[in-house]
C-alpha cells in the first residue's frame, strides 16, 4: 500500500470516529434535556428553541375535614389551614416557634386564614398520646390554645406529672382535667384525628392542609405564604 493511500486511510478513520462521537453526544445531551422536562412542566418559550422549564405542577386537593377541633381565626375566613401536628416533633415546635408566630400576625389575626389543630402522635414518641390527650382535656375547658402554647414552651420537660401541673398553672379544675387524663377518655378522639389525617395522605408530622392541598414538614414561612396567598386569589 502507498504511503498516500495510508494516510488517506487514516484520515478517513478519523473523520468517521469524529461523526460517531458527535452522534453520541448529541444523543446524550437530548436524552438529558428528556430527563429533565420530565420532571418539570415546560410551559413557554423563552427565545428560538430555548425552553423554559417550571416547577412541577401542584398536588391535588383534599377535602379535609376539620372535624370539632380546635380553632384559631375568624370561622369565615376564606383560606382554612389544618395541622396535623405531634407535641413530641422537634420539627413541629419548630413550627410552633418560627412560622406560627408570622401566620398569626400577617393572616390569622387579620381574618384571612382559620388555623385547625389535629392531632397526629407518632408511635415512637412515648409521651406524645398521652401529652394529645392532655391537650383534648384542656380543651373540654376552653383552655387549648393557652395548653397548646404551654407544651411546646416545655418540650424538653414532657411528663404526666408536668401535663397535670401545667394546667394547674393554667388556671384549669384540676380535678377534672386529671380524671380526664387518667381515664383515658380522650383516646378515642385522638386516635379519629390520626386516622383520618392517615386516609388524607398524611405520614409524618408537621403536615398542613391549605384549603386542601397538603404542605409537608416544617416548610419555611415563605412557603405558606406562597399557597395562602395562591389560595386567596383562587
Amino acid at each position: 500500500m502507498k504511503k498516500e493511500d495510508m494516510v488517506i486511510g487514516i484520515v478517513v478513520l478519523q473523520a468517521v470516529l469524529l461523526l460517531v462521537l458527535l452522534v453520541q453526544t448529541w444523543n446524550i445531551k437530548g436524552n438529558i434535556d428528556e430527563i429533565s422536562l420530565n420532571g418539570a412542566v415546560v410551559n413557554e418559550l423563552a427565545g428560538p428553541g430555548e425552553r423554559v422549564a417550571q416547577p412541577p405542577p401542584p398536588s391535588p386537593t383534599v377535602d379535609v375535614s376539620v372535624d370539632d377541633d380546635p380553632m384559631k381565626g375568624k370561622k369565615n375566613a376564606p383560606v382554612t389551614i389544618i395541622e396535623f401536628s405531634d407535641f413530641q416533633c422537634p420539627y413541629c415546635k419548630k413550627v410552633f416557634s418560627e412560622t406560627l408566630p408570622l401566620l398569626e400576625k400577617e393572616y390569622i389575626d387579620t381574618g384571612k386564614v382559620k388555623f385547625v389543630y389535629r392531632d397526629y402522635p407518632l408511635p415512637f414518641h412515648p409521651l406524645a398520646q398521652k401529652t394529645a390527650e392532655a391537650a383534648e382535656c384542656a380543651d373540654e375547658q376552653v383552655k387549648f390554645w393557652e395548653y397548646h402554647d404551654t407544651i411546646f414552651e416545655n418540650q424538653d420537660s414532657l411528663s404526666v406529672e408536668n401535663l397535670k401541673s401545667w394546667a394547674q398553672d393554667l388556671g384549669l379544675d384540676s380535678e377534672e382535667f386529671d380524671q380526664c387524663l387518667d381515664s383515658g377518655e380522650m383516646a378515642s378522639e385522638v386516635k379519629k384525628d390520626m386516622e383520618e389525617g392517615q386516609k388524607y395522605g398524611v405520614r409524618g408530622t408537621p403536615a398542613f392542609f391549605i384549603n386542601g392541598k397538603l404542605l409537608s414538614g416544617a416548610q419555611p414561612y415563605v412557603a405558606f405564604q406562597r399557597e395562602i396567598e395562591a389560595a386567596l386569589q383562587n
